[in-house]
């Protein structure tokens, strides 16, 4: 395709309660989608919100998914593919931070396994969550979407090699917070110019139980770092076309990745 159209939903997720955030997505994404609209992207953990205390009793399996199954139905209602931000997925006796993939006809098409699990400044969640082994680039009818997830953002490694895998865009779902937000401007529109890729970075907005705060700026930057679209921290949408002819005809005349050596070995003197 050489033109794409996103939608992506931020909200405030309420703490364990997943009919509750369930009427909360159907509804910014009836009240917000048009019928132009190829690609919805959900945060993190919307389905339950952050809180590690609560990923145990929460865990579904893919068989019998209520967030998937939930996914699918708005998928198939909307004609829409989904990147279904994350939840919390059993197998065996194993926990994941999992993305599902859901194509127009509500089937469950790719997923991807948060690789990088953040456990620091009082979050655990490497007690309970498994590392994903590999990234997952999934082809969405041509376009190739590299999946990411929250605390993925700060390892760049990962980024340049959906790049050199041939990723036309990247999404980051979050769910990140108010404290760090300097990190998460600064990271996000990082990976977009240094990959020449359109980047979605949406996360959750929100008071948490501790009473830390979700940063809640989801952000559409396009290949050179500019911002398409963003919302502050307010619940709402985010919206643009990506045009793909385009950011390929820039990555014609800068061919940045061109430059890069096979290898930096350091030198100590």
């Amino acid at each position: 395709m050489e033109k794409i159209n996103i939608l992506a939903v931020q909200i405030e997720s309420a703490i364990g309660d997943k009919q509750k955030n369930f009427r909360k997505i159907k509804s910014l994404i009836e009240d917000n989608i048009t019928p132009n609209i190829d690609i919805v992207v959900l945060p993190e953990l919307w389905a339950i919100g952050w809180a590690c205390d609560k990923f145990v009793e929460n865990a579904e399996e893919f068989e019998n998914s209520k967030t998937v199954e939930f996914l699918s139905d708005i998928a198939k209602k909307h004609n829409v593919n989904i990147l279904g931000g994350s939840f919390v997925r059993k197998e065996n006796d194993k926990l994941y931070n999992t993305c599902p993939v859901i194509n127009r006809k509500g089937d469950l098409i790719a997923h991807y396994d948060k690789n990088h699990l953040f456990s620091y400044y009082d979050d655990c969640e490497n007690t309970y969550i498994t590392e994903g082994s590999n990234p997952v680039m999934v082809n969405i009818e041509g376009v190739n979407v590299g999946l990411t997830i929250c605390y993925d953002i700060r390892f760049p490694e990962i980024y340049r090699a959906y790049r050199k895998a041939g990723a036309d865009l990247l999404v980051n779902m979050a769910a990140w917070p108010l404290s760090r937000k300097i990190h998460w401007d600064s990271l996000t529109c990082a990976r977009a110019v240094e990959n020449q890729t359109y980047v979605v970075a949406l996360t959750q907005t929100g008071t948490l139980p501790t009473g830390a705060k979700n940063l809640g700026h989801s952000i559409i930057y396009d290949y050179s770092g500019n911002t398409l679209d963003e919302i502050n921290t307010k619940e709402g949408v985010i919206k643009a076309e990506l045009d793909f002819e385009e950011m390929y005809d820039f990555r014609k005349k800068c061919t940045v990745l061109k430059d890069v050596h096979d290898k930096y070995e350091v030198i100590s003197q």
